[in-house]
Protein backbone atom coordinates (compact mmCIF):
# COMPACT_ATOMS: atom_id res chain seq x y z
CA UNK A 1 0.00 0.00 0.00
CA UNK A 2 1.11 3.28 -0.92
CA UNK A 3 1.45 6.46 2.02
CA UNK A 4 -1.51 7.81 1.06
CA UNK A 5 -3.55 4.89 1.43
CA UNK A 6 -1.76 4.27 5.33
CA UNK A 7 -2.95 8.11 5.77
CA UNK A 8 -6.39 7.72 4.74
CA UNK A 9 -6.70 4.35 6.93
CA UNK A 10 -4.24 4.77 9.29
CA UNK A 11 -4.30 7.45 12.54
CA UNK A 12 -2.24 10.23 10.38
CA UNK A 13 1.13 9.51 8.66
CA UNK A 14 1.66 5.55 8.60
CA UNK A 15 3.60 3.77 11.10
CA UNK A 16 7.07 2.55 10.78
CA UNK A 17 7.35 -1.11 9.46
CA UNK A 18 9.05 -3.08 12.58
CA UNK A 19 7.90 -6.46 11.73
CA UNK A 20 10.24 -8.49 10.04
CA UNK A 21 8.80 -10.77 6.80
CA UNK A 22 8.29 -13.62 8.56
CA UNK A 23 6.80 -12.14 11.29
CA UNK A 24 4.80 -10.19 9.40
CA UNK A 25 2.95 -13.17 6.85
CA UNK A 26 2.47 -15.21 10.28
CA UNK A 27 0.80 -12.20 11.62
CA UNK A 28 -1.26 -11.91 8.00
CA UNK A 29 -2.66 -15.40 8.24
CA UNK A 30 -3.97 -15.63 11.75
CA UNK A 31 -5.42 -12.21 11.49
CA UNK A 32 -7.12 -13.48 8.49
CA UNK A 33 -7.74 -17.29 9.51
CA UNK A 34 -9.23 -15.76 12.51
CA UNK A 35 -11.72 -13.08 10.83
CA UNK A 36 -12.99 -16.28 8.91
CA UNK A 37 -13.36 -18.36 11.95
CA UNK A 38 -13.52 -16.31 15.14
CA UNK A 39 -11.77 -19.68 16.95
CA UNK A 40 -8.65 -18.51 18.45
CA UNK A 41 -5.24 -19.48 15.80
CA UNK A 42 -2.55 -22.04 16.96
CA UNK A 43 1.07 -22.94 15.18
CA UNK A 44 -0.11 -26.07 13.39
CA UNK A 45 -3.08 -23.95 11.31
CA UNK A 46 -0.81 -21.50 9.94
CA UNK A 47 2.79 -23.70 9.53
CA UNK A 48 1.95 -24.54 6.23
CA UNK A 49 0.63 -20.89 5.06
CA UNK A 50 4.28 -19.24 6.42
CA UNK A 51 6.02 -22.04 5.12
CA UNK A 52 8.17 -22.79 8.23
CA UNK A 53 7.48 -25.75 10.87
CA UNK A 54 5.60 -25.32 14.01
CA UNK A 55 8.38 -24.81 16.25
CA UNK A 56 8.95 -21.72 14.17
CA UNK A 57 5.86 -20.37 14.57
CA UNK A 58 5.32 -20.58 18.21
CA UNK A 59 7.82 -18.98 19.01
CA UNK A 60 7.57 -15.92 16.39
CA UNK A 61 3.68 -16.29 17.09
CA UNK A 62 5.26 -15.25 21.11
CA UNK A 63 7.31 -13.37 19.91
CA UNK A 64 4.16 -11.40 18.70
CA UNK A 65 2.35 -11.50 21.77
CA UNK A 66 5.32 -9.69 23.46
CA UNK A 67 5.58 -6.99 21.52
CA UNK A 68 1.57 -6.17 21.41
CA UNK A 69 0.30 -7.84 18.47
CA UNK A 70 -1.57 -11.40 19.33
CA UNK A 71 -3.03 -12.59 22.83
CA UNK A 72 -4.01 -15.31 23.83
CA UNK A 73 -7.05 -15.85 25.28
CA UNK A 74 -6.44 -18.78 27.60
CA UNK A 75 -3.22 -20.38 28.12
CA UNK A 76 -4.37 -24.02 26.16
CA UNK A 77 -5.87 -21.89 23.67
CA UNK A 78 -4.45 -20.27 19.77
CA UNK A 79 -3.42 -16.45 19.55
CA UNK A 80 -5.58 -14.18 18.28
CA UNK A 81 -5.20 -10.45 17.32
CA UNK A 82 -5.22 -7.42 19.46
CA UNK A 83 -6.23 -3.82 18.09
CA UNK A 84 -2.36 -3.41 17.17
CA UNK A 85 -2.17 -6.40 15.25
CA UNK A 86 -5.50 -5.47 13.55
CA UNK A 87 -3.74 -2.05 12.82
CA UNK A 88 -0.79 -3.36 11.05
CA UNK A 89 -2.86 -5.93 9.04
CA UNK A 90 -4.71 -2.79 7.67
CA UNK A 91 -2.12 -0.59 6.91
CA UNK A 92 0.61 -2.78 5.55
CA UNK A 93 -0.50 -6.16 5.05
CA UNK A 94 -4.16 -6.10 3.54
CA UNK A 95 -4.67 -6.43 0.16
CA UNK A 96 -7.32 -3.91 -1.50
CA UNK A 97 -10.57 -5.99 -1.35
CA UNK A 98 -13.05 -6.43 -4.14
CA UNK A 99 -16.96 -6.74 -4.34
CA UNK A 100 -17.98 -9.84 -6.00
CA UNK A 101 -19.34 -9.38 -9.67
CA UNK A 102 -22.99 -10.14 -8.29
CA UNK A 103 -22.21 -8.00 -5.37
CA UNK A 104 -21.27 -5.40 -8.05
CA UNK A 105 -24.41 -6.10 -9.66
CA UNK A 106 -26.59 -5.29 -6.91
CA UNK A 107 -24.88 -1.64 -5.98
CA UNK A 108 -25.22 -0.74 -9.60
CA UNK A 109 -28.76 -1.75 -10.38
CA UNK A 110 -30.01 -0.49 -6.80
CA UNK A 111 -29.02 2.82 -8.08
CA UNK A 112 -30.29 2.61 -11.63
CA UNK A 113 -33.96 1.92 -10.39
CA UNK A 114 -33.78 4.49 -6.97
CA UNK A 115 -36.11 6.81 -6.88
CA UNK A 116 -37.71 10.04 -4.62
CA UNK A 117 -36.65 12.01 -2.23
CA UNK A 118 -32.90 12.06 -1.05
CA UNK A 119 -34.03 10.72 2.31
CA UNK A 120 -35.57 7.80 0.69
CA UNK A 121 -32.60 6.65 -1.02
CA UNK A 122 -30.18 7.15 1.53
CA UNK A 123 -32.63 5.11 3.98
CA UNK A 124 -32.73 2.34 1.57
CA UNK A 125 -28.90 2.92 0.91
CA UNK A 126 -28.04 2.05 4.70
CA UNK A 127 -29.85 -1.35 4.29
CA UNK A 128 -28.14 -2.07 0.37
CA UNK A 129 -24.59 -1.64 2.79
CA UNK A 130 -25.91 -3.77 5.63
CA UNK A 131 -26.69 -6.48 3.42
CA UNK A 132 -23.60 -6.31 1.64
CA UNK A 133 -21.17 -6.49 4.61
CA UNK A 134 -23.82 -8.47 7.13
CA UNK A 135 -22.78 -5.48 9.57
CA UNK A 136 -24.48 -2.61 10.71
CA UNK A 137 -24.85 0.02 8.15
CA UNK A 138 -24.76 4.17 8.70
CA UNK A 139 -25.74 6.84 6.13
CA UNK A 140 -25.33 10.50 7.15
CA UNK A 141 -27.09 12.61 4.55
CA UNK A 142 -25.27 15.79 3.62
CA UNK A 143 -26.31 19.53 4.86
CA UNK A 144 -28.33 21.59 2.70
CA UNK A 145 -26.97 24.75 3.86
CA UNK A 146 -24.74 25.09 0.80
CA UNK A 147 -28.20 23.97 -1.52
CA UNK A 148 -29.44 26.12 -3.07
CA UNK A 149 -33.96 27.53 -3.07
CA UNK A 150 -35.83 26.06 -5.67
CA UNK A 151 -39.56 26.77 -4.59
CA UNK A 152 -41.14 28.05 -1.43
CA UNK A 153 -44.73 27.02 -0.71
CA UNK A 154 -47.12 27.88 1.88
CA UNK A 155 -49.88 25.26 2.43
CA UNK A 156 -52.86 25.62 4.28
CA UNK A 157 -53.46 23.24 6.82
CA UNK A 158 -55.84 23.94 9.28
CA UNK A 159 -57.26 27.66 10.08
CA UNK A 160 -54.16 29.00 11.71
CA UNK A 161 -51.76 26.30 10.72
CA UNK A 162 -49.90 26.23 7.22
CA UNK A 163 -46.70 23.90 5.76
CA UNK A 164 -43.58 25.60 4.49
CA UNK A 165 -42.32 23.69 1.84
CA UNK A 166 -38.61 24.73 0.76
CA UNK A 167 -37.56 22.55 -2.29
CA UNK A 168 -33.92 22.93 -2.51
CA UNK A 169 -31.20 21.92 -5.65
CA UNK A 170 -29.82 18.86 -4.18
CA UNK A 171 -33.52 17.39 -4.29
CA UNK A 172 -34.07 17.99 -0.54
CA UNK A 173 -37.05 18.92 0.67
CA UNK A 174 -37.33 20.54 4.02
CA UNK A 175 -40.77 21.13 5.75
CA UNK A 176 -42.02 23.09 8.68
CA UNK A 177 -45.21 24.07 10.15
CA UNK A 178 -46.10 27.97 10.74
CA UNK A 179 -48.68 28.94 13.53
CA UNK A 180 -50.23 32.04 11.93
CA UNK A 181 -52.15 32.84 14.83
CA UNK A 182 -55.36 33.43 13.42
CA UNK A 183 -57.68 32.39 10.35
CA UNK A 184 -55.65 33.29 7.29
CA UNK A 185 -57.62 32.63 3.59
CA UNK A 186 -55.50 30.95 1.06
CA UNK A 187 -55.30 33.93 -1.20
CA UNK A 188 -52.99 35.35 1.76
CA UNK A 189 -50.72 32.12 1.89
CA UNK A 190 -50.28 32.61 -2.01
CA UNK A 191 -49.42 36.02 -1.62
CA UNK A 192 -46.84 35.29 0.66
CA UNK A 193 -45.25 31.75 -0.95
CA UNK A 194 -45.29 34.30 -3.85
CA UNK A 195 -43.25 36.42 -1.96
CA UNK A 196 -41.09 33.94 -0.49
CA UNK A 197 -40.29 32.52 -3.98
CA UNK A 198 -38.78 35.71 -5.12
CA UNK A 199 -36.78 36.66 -2.27
CA UNK A 200 -35.54 33.05 -1.84
CA UNK A 201 -34.97 31.00 -5.16
CA UNK A 202 -31.48 30.82 -6.36
CA UNK A 203 -30.03 31.40 -2.92
CA UNK A 204 -28.62 28.95 -0.53
CA UNK A 205 -30.19 28.51 2.91
CA UNK A 206 -27.25 29.48 4.62
CA UNK A 207 -27.20 32.77 3.31
CA UNK A 208 -31.38 33.88 3.16
CA UNK A 209 -31.52 37.26 3.81
CA UNK A 210 -34.30 38.95 6.29
CA UNK A 211 -37.68 38.46 4.84
CA UNK A 212 -38.45 42.19 3.11
CA UNK A 213 -42.21 43.56 3.47
CA UNK A 214 -44.89 43.57 0.65
CA UNK A 215 -46.72 46.58 2.19
CA UNK A 216 -50.01 44.23 2.19
CA UNK A 217 -50.60 43.65 6.36
CA UNK A 218 -51.88 40.32 6.25
CA UNK A 219 -49.42 39.16 3.74
CA UNK A 220 -46.56 40.50 6.04
CA UNK A 221 -48.03 38.89 9.31
CA UNK A 222 -47.72 35.54 7.72
CA UNK A 223 -44.11 36.24 6.70
CA UNK A 224 -43.07 37.48 9.97
CA UNK A 225 -44.46 34.42 11.21
CA UNK A 226 -42.49 32.35 8.86
CA UNK A 227 -39.23 34.42 9.90
CA UNK A 228 -40.05 33.40 13.51
CA UNK A 229 -40.06 29.56 12.09
CA UNK A 230 -36.89 29.70 9.84
CA UNK A 231 -35.01 31.69 12.91
CA UNK A 232 -35.53 28.51 14.46
CA UNK A 233 -34.32 25.85 11.75
CA UNK A 234 -30.67 26.13 13.48
CA UNK A 235 -32.17 25.06 17.14
CA UNK A 236 -34.04 22.40 15.47
CA UNK A 237 -31.85 20.99 12.59
CA UNK A 238 -29.19 19.86 15.44
CA UNK A 239 -28.70 16.46 13.27
CA UNK A 240 -27.98 15.57 9.82
CA UNK A 241 -30.37 13.02 8.04
CA UNK A 242 -29.10 9.45 10.04
CA UNK A 243 -30.12 6.48 9.23
CA UNK A 244 -29.23 2.75 10.04
CA UNK A 245 -29.63 -0.13 8.29
CA UNK A 246 -29.29 -3.71 8.84
CA UNK A 247 -28.87 -3.61 13.19
CA UNK A 248 -30.21 -7.24 13.56
CA UNK A 249 -26.82 -8.27 12.34
CA UNK A 250 -25.07 -7.13 15.48
CA UNK A 251 -26.59 -10.88 16.87
CA UNK A 252 -24.53 -12.83 15.10
CA UNK A 253 -21.46 -10.00 14.74
CA UNK A 254 -21.07 -10.39 18.38
CA UNK A 255 -20.90 -13.37 20.58
CA UNK A 256 -22.18 -11.60 24.02
CA UNK A 257 -25.30 -10.10 24.47
CA UNK A 258 -24.45 -6.91 26.69
CA UNK A 259 -22.43 -5.57 23.79
CA UNK A 260 -24.86 -5.84 21.40
CA UNK A 261 -27.12 -3.72 23.42
CA UNK A 262 -24.26 -1.65 23.82
CA UNK A 263 -23.91 -0.99 20.61
CA UNK A 264 -27.53 -0.63 19.72
CA UNK A 265 -27.87 1.41 22.18
CA UNK A 266 -25.48 4.13 20.65
CA UNK A 267 -26.70 3.40 17.07
CA UNK A 268 -30.13 5.13 18.58
CA UNK A 269 -28.36 8.44 19.59
CA UNK A 270 -28.41 9.67 16.39
CA UNK A 271 -26.05 12.95 17.37
CA UNK A 272 -23.14 10.62 18.95
CA UNK A 273 -23.06 8.51 15.37
CA UNK A 274 -23.08 11.87 13.71
CA UNK A 275 -20.35 13.04 15.65
CA UNK A 276 -18.33 9.62 15.37
CA UNK A 277 -18.22 9.38 11.94
CA UNK A 278 -17.56 13.10 11.68
CA UNK A 279 -14.25 12.48 13.83
CA UNK A 280 -12.98 9.53 11.99
CA UNK A 281 -12.80 11.27 8.75
CA UNK A 282 -11.61 14.32 10.69
CA UNK A 283 -8.38 12.72 11.60
CA UNK A 284 -7.54 11.17 8.42
CA UNK A 285 -9.25 7.91 8.92
CA UNK A 286 -10.77 5.15 7.17
CA UNK A 287 -10.88 2.47 9.28
CA UNK A 288 -10.63 3.06 13.26
CA UNK A 289 -10.04 -0.15 15.49
CA UNK A 290 -11.20 -0.59 19.28
CA UNK A 291 -10.34 2.53 20.98
CA UNK A 292 -8.82 4.65 18.31
CA UNK A 293 -12.34 5.84 17.85
CA UNK A 294 -12.64 7.04 21.37
CA UNK A 295 -16.29 5.81 22.21
CA UNK A 296 -15.59 3.36 25.28
CA UNK A 297 -18.94 1.79 24.71
CA UNK A 298 -17.48 0.90 21.06
CA UNK A 299 -14.28 -0.59 22.51
CA UNK A 300 -14.94 -3.92 21.09
CA UNK A 301 -15.59 -2.75 17.76
CA UNK A 302 -14.22 -1.06 14.18
CA UNK A 303 -15.59 1.46 12.34
CA UNK A 304 -14.87 2.07 8.46
CA UNK A 305 -16.13 5.09 7.19
CA UNK A 306 -16.10 6.45 3.29
CA UNK A 307 -17.19 10.21 2.86
CA UNK A 308 -20.17 11.37 0.30
CA UNK A 309 -19.21 13.85 -1.85
CA UNK A 310 -21.90 16.28 -4.03
CA UNK A 311 -19.42 18.52 -6.44
CA UNK A 312 -16.57 18.59 -4.10
CA UNK A 313 -17.90 19.23 -0.90
CA UNK A 314 -18.21 16.71 1.87
CA UNK A 315 -21.41 16.80 3.46
CA UNK A 316 -22.12 13.26 4.75
CA UNK A 317 -20.53 10.20 5.05
CA UNK A 318 -21.20 6.04 4.83
CA UNK A 319 -20.40 4.20 8.03
CA UNK A 320 -20.01 0.19 8.45
CA UNK A 321 -20.32 -0.85 12.36
CA UNK A 322 -18.70 -4.37 13.07
CA UNK A 323 -16.56 -6.52 15.58
CA UNK A 324 -12.97 -5.66 15.02
CA UNK A 325 -12.28 -9.22 13.35
CA UNK A 326 -14.52 -7.44 10.68
CA UNK A 327 -13.15 -8.38 6.85
CA UNK A 328 -11.49 -4.83 6.62
CA UNK A 329 -10.82 -4.95 2.69
CA UNK A 330 -14.14 -6.17 2.23
CA UNK A 331 -15.83 -3.12 4.14
CA UNK A 332 -13.57 -0.87 2.84
CA UNK A 333 -14.75 -1.88 -0.63
CA UNK A 334 -18.30 -1.60 -0.17
CA UNK A 335 -18.00 1.58 1.89
CA UNK A 336 -16.33 3.17 -1.07
CA UNK A 337 -18.48 2.20 -3.58
CA UNK A 338 -22.15 2.82 -1.88
CA UNK A 339 -20.36 6.29 -1.23
CA UNK A 340 -19.34 6.67 -4.92
CA UNK A 341 -23.32 5.36 -5.44
CA UNK A 342 -24.82 7.90 -3.55
CA UNK A 343 -22.26 10.76 -4.25
CA UNK A 344 -22.92 10.48 -8.04
CA UNK A 345 -26.95 10.01 -7.82
CA UNK A 346 -26.77 13.22 -4.97
CA UNK A 347 -24.91 15.18 -7.78
CA UNK A 348 -27.96 14.39 -10.14
CA UNK A 349 -30.81 14.07 -8.24
CA UNK A 350 -33.84 15.53 -9.43
CA UNK A 351 -35.81 17.90 -7.50
CA UNK A 352 -38.59 15.69 -5.93
CA UNK A 353 -41.70 17.84 -5.08
CA UNK A 354 -40.77 21.24 -7.01
CA UNK A 355 -43.82 20.92 -8.83
CA UNK A 356 -46.23 19.85 -5.87
CA UNK A 357 -49.74 21.44 -5.86
CA UNK A 358 -51.58 22.74 -3.66
CA UNK A 359 -54.01 19.08 -4.41
CA UNK A 360 -50.70 16.92 -3.57
CA UNK A 361 -50.10 18.70 -0.15
CA UNK A 362 -53.32 20.16 1.16
CA UNK A 363 -54.91 18.52 4.48
CA UNK A 364 -58.57 19.33 4.87
CA UNK A 365 -58.74 22.50 7.65
CA UNK A 366 -60.97 21.44 10.37
CA UNK A 367 -61.48 22.54 13.64
CA UNK A 368 -60.92 26.52 13.22
CA UNK A 369 -57.84 27.59 15.38
CA UNK A 370 -57.05 24.67 16.53
CA UNK A 371 -53.66 23.01 15.60
CA UNK A 372 -54.23 19.40 14.44
CA UNK A 373 -51.70 16.40 16.12
CA UNK A 374 -51.02 15.91 11.75
CA UNK A 375 -49.47 19.29 11.70
CA UNK A 376 -47.27 18.73 14.36
CA UNK A 377 -45.94 15.50 12.92
CA UNK A 378 -44.86 17.39 9.86
CA UNK A 379 -42.86 19.43 11.51
CA UNK A 380 -39.26 17.99 9.70
CA UNK A 381 -38.95 16.03 6.87
CA UNK A 382 -36.49 14.26 8.65
CA UNK A 383 -36.37 10.28 9.18
CA UNK A 384 -35.39 9.11 12.65
CA UNK A 385 -34.05 5.54 14.07
CA UNK A 386 -36.40 3.56 16.10
CA UNK A 387 -36.55 3.98 19.50
CA UNK A 388 -34.04 7.13 19.24
CA UNK A 389 -33.68 9.78 16.87
CA UNK A 390 -33.13 7.97 13.66
CA UNK A 391 -34.63 5.45 11.30
CA UNK A 392 -33.46 2.10 11.67
CA UNK A 393 -33.36 -0.85 8.61
CA UNK A 394 -33.30 -4.13 9.91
Amino acid sequence: MSDTKHRRQGLGEPAERDLDQRKATILQAVVSRYIGTAQPVGSQQIAGAAGVSSATVRAEMAALEGDGYLTQPHTSAGRIPTDKGYRFFVDHLARPGVLGQAQRQQVSQFFDQVHGEMEEMLERASGLLADLTSYAAVVVGPGHESAEVRSVQLVGLEPRVALLVVVLADGAVEKRTVDLGEDTPDAVLDGAAAALQSQFCGHALSTLAPIAQTGDPSCDRVLARVEDVLARRGEDDQYDHVFVGGPSHLALAFDAVETVRGVLGILEQEMVVVNLLREVLGRGLSVAIGTEHGYEPLASCAVVVAPVSVEGYEGGAVGILGPTRMNYPEALAAATLVSDGISERLAGLPVVGGSASRSDLHRPRSGAGAKGTNAQATTSSRMRVKGGRGRARG
